[in-house]
Order: C-alpha cells, then structure tokens, then sequence
C-alpha cells in the first residue's frame, strides 16, 4: 500500500520563511557555498514547480531539468509567488497517485513515493538554509523532520547530485541537526 506523506506543514513554513525576506537580504550567503539568498529563492521557485508537476504528472514534467539558481530570475512578485507555489507543491501531493507509478522531475525518472520524499526533504532542508541565512528561527515538526532523517540516512557517506559530503555531528544533537549534516551542511553554520 502507497504511504502518503503530509508535505502542507514543510511548504506552508517554508513559505511563510519566503514571504518574510527583506530585498536587502538577496545579496547574503546561504549554507549553500554557490547560493546567495536571491539564488536559493529562485530554486525554492523551481523546485517548487519541478515537485507539483512530478505530483501531478502534468504535461510540464519534460521540462523539468536539473536545478539552477539565478537572484536575477526572481521577478517583483516574488514574496507572493512562491508561498503560493509551495502551497500548491502540498496539495499535490495529498493525492495518493501522486504517490503511485514513475514521474519526472528535476530531469530524472523516478518512482513516485521517491519524487514525494525528494521534495518533503528539499523543502525542509532548503528552509533551513533560507532560515539560517536570513537570521530567522526555524522550527519543522518532528514527525516531518524523522521522515526526511530517515530518507537522508540512505544517502551515500560521500554525498549526492544535489547535497555534499555528510557532515559529522555530536550523537545527541537535534535530529534537525543530524538531518542538515547527512545533507552536507554544517548545522552550526551562520551568516555572520
């Protein structure tokens, strides 16, 4: 039986994170050594789109392609825009055959119940890059972060296409902790 997963929480923090960035925080870093916080927004915006059409199978789905990020491509709606975005990424994977035979995304063939874990956990790690570069508490719920820790533990020690080598961290820190270092961050990371 397919198992579906409950992403609304991530998408709905997520954005809230997005809505509440300042024009004069664009230009600052991100835990992502290749991202500013203009640029990270703009792959919050792609992968957004990228996971809602894998959900949906929509006919958009070939064109999704390995992510890119660009501040550049934001546009003036984008406060708006991209909470709206995750929150349609949510409700799309409410249904259950979102969950159910192969889809596309982010250029790569995939089963379904992987793209959804994929996009729970790229929301969830990305917020806490957008949190920690923006200086801004961020708090996932438990149930979410052991389900994106339990899906980053089948990553490879040396990394992955889209996140660095593990990072070690103390045995009794946070599982939110333990996540963002199975992803390459390091969770003490600040941008100051």
């Amino acid at each position: 039986m397919t198992t579906v997963y409950d992403l609304r929480p991530a998408t709905r923090l997520l954005g809230e994170l997005v809505g509440g960035v300042g024009d004069d925080q664009l230009d600052a870093p991100t835990p992502c050594p290749d991202y500013t916080l203009g640029d990270l927004l703009d792959h919050v915006h792609g992968l957004s789109l990228a996971f809602t059409w894998a959900a949906t199978k929509d006919a958009h789905i070939a064109e999704s392609a390995a992510p890119t990020a660009d501040a550049g491509r934001l546009g003036a709606d984008w406060r708006t825009r991209i909470p709206a975005q995750l929150a349609a990424l949510g409700e799309a994977w409410q249904r259950r055959d979102a969950w159910e035979g192969m889809t596309r995304a982010g250029g790569v063939d995939l089963p379904g119940e992987v793209a959804g874990r994929v996009a729970l956990n790229e929301v969830v790690v990305h917020g806490w890059d957008l949190a920690r570069a923006s200086g801004r508490p961020y708090e996932p719920d438990a149930q979410t972060v052991e389900l994106c820790l339990e899906f980053a533990k089948t990553f490879p020690p040396e990394g992955t296409a889209a996140f660095g080598p593990r990072v070690s961290v103390p045995r009794e820190a946070a599982p939110l902790d333990h996540l963002i270092g199975l992803t390459g961050r390091r969770p003490w990371w600040t941008a100051g």
